[in-house]
């Protein structure tokens, strides 16, 4: 008698002791990769981020809870129809717990909805624009590397505290552009600035030339690019042909490692931007970026890469501390209660979802400054967490106002 009462006691606190492992949704935990794989941001997004995410499984063991962990990944092409097509199958169809990533803004913010109305956790690891913690935001997205809000109060504050008062804008004809153009915009103004005009482009334009002129014949001091990745190199590229630099500047108001790489240190020279992450930061980002390139054709990572290492091995901790995987608004909140401890962007997360974590004004080398391979960047200034995103009280974010 007190022998089967002993081992019906002991079986009883084993159910108790292990909830999580019964939470666990069909006994795997599975991860979805949106991203772009082939067009203009595939070189700072795309195949890396597959090879960071995989870094990160590895290093968590490939289990969690005793359980697998799946990735599986697609290309959006940039394309919000195409996200919403494939993020709505993974979760309808295939069971995939979390969705991380979507490149392009316009992508992005129809992602994040989708997953709020699943009730999935998101994290937006690439995307820039500082809507999703704001006008957008929702209780189950995480936004994780940088926004544009950021950008314009570090490199766009920067080039107007300098001197660059008057600013011609060339912006990529979508969200991410829109949004990047107005926080830029919001400083320049503020700061005693003025525009002068603004053109937009199609996404991945091949040629800048008449948006260019249009710039040139504005005679702004600043030529602010609200673009990024492959438009970016080529407004660059076709401005120095056309000799519109010697005599107005370029703002490349988001530059990553592969642009200046892509550029070449001749071209980018003195470049002035606003990062999250640099490989060569200290001897944690050192020795994981070498681990990446190992993997990745020698390439050193990018900001949004190491992004999606220290977003997924955080929601991993959280699902294993909290017991589940895919209840959105749970484990998001799980997410915000812990602290971020990695080597590559530590920090906190904002109750508006809004990771937090110093940002850095960097300076492209001249060759001449060069010491090696991936020796791009010095640092200009280190901004502080504290200042470095929008305050939460400025982002209008809805579900705050309900709380």
């Amino acid at each position: 008698m007190h022998l089967k009462g002993a081992c019906a006691a002991l079986g009883i606190l084993m159910l108790l002791a292990a909830p999580a492992r019964a939470q666990i949704s069909d006994d795997v935990v599975k991860i979805g990769i949106l991203t772009d794989m082939s067009s203009l941001y595939a070189d700072n997004n795309g195949p890396g981020n597959v090879v960071a995410a995989r870094l990160a499984i590895e290093d968590f063991g490939g289990k969690v809870l005793g359980k697998p962990i799946e990735l599986v990944y697609a290309d959006t092409q940039n394309k919000p129809d195409v996200g919403l097509t494939v993020g709505g199958k993974w979760l309808d169809v295939e069971n995939v717990d979390m969705l991380v990533g979507a490149s392009a803004s316009s992508v992005s913010l129809a992602v994040a909805k989708l997953a709020a109305d699943k009730n999935r956790p998101y994290i937006a690891v690439d995307p820039a624009t500082s809507d999703l913690t704001g006008k957008a935001c929702a209780p189950t997205t995480v936004h994780w590397v940088y926004d544009t809000w950021a950008l314009a109060n570090g490199t766009g504050n920067a080039v107007v505290k300098s001197g660059g008062k008057s600013w011609f804008f060339l912006t990529s004809d979508y969200a991410f552009g829109y949004a990047l153009e107005r926080d830029v915009e919001a400083v320049v103004l503020a700061n005693g600035g003025t525009v002068l005009g603004r053109v937009r482009h199609p996404l991945n334009s091949a040629d800048f030339s008449s948006f260019l002129l249009q710039a040139q014949a504005s005679k702004a001091q600043i030529i602010g690019l609200a673009n990024a990745g492959g438009d970016t190199i080529t407004a660059i590229k076709q401005a120095a042909e056309f000799g519109i630099t010697p005599t107005q500047k370029l703002a490349g108001l988001l530059i990553f490692l592969m642009d200046v790489h892509s550029l070449g240190l001749q071209t980018a020279q003195g470049l002035t931007f606003t990062e999250a992450f640099y490989w060569d930061m200290n001897e944690g980002t050192r020795a994981w970026s070498k681990r990446f390139a190992e993997k990745h054709q020698g390439r050193m990572p990018t900001s949004l890469q190491a992004g999606y290492y220290s977003a997924i091995t955080h929601y991993l901790k959280a699902i294993k501390a909290l017991g589940k995987d895919r209840d959105g608004k749970t484990v998001i909140d799980k997410m915000k209660e812990m602290k971020v401890e990695d080597d590559l962007l530590p920090g906190t997360i904002r109750a508006d979802g809004r990771k937090i974590h110093d940002m850095y004004l960097f300076e492209v080398k001249k060759p001449s400054e060069s010491k090696g391979p991936w020796d791009y960047y010095k640092l200009v200034r280190t901004i502080p967490a504290a200042e470095a995103f929008r305050p939460m009280d400025q982002g209008e974010c809805p579900f705050l106002k309900k709380s």
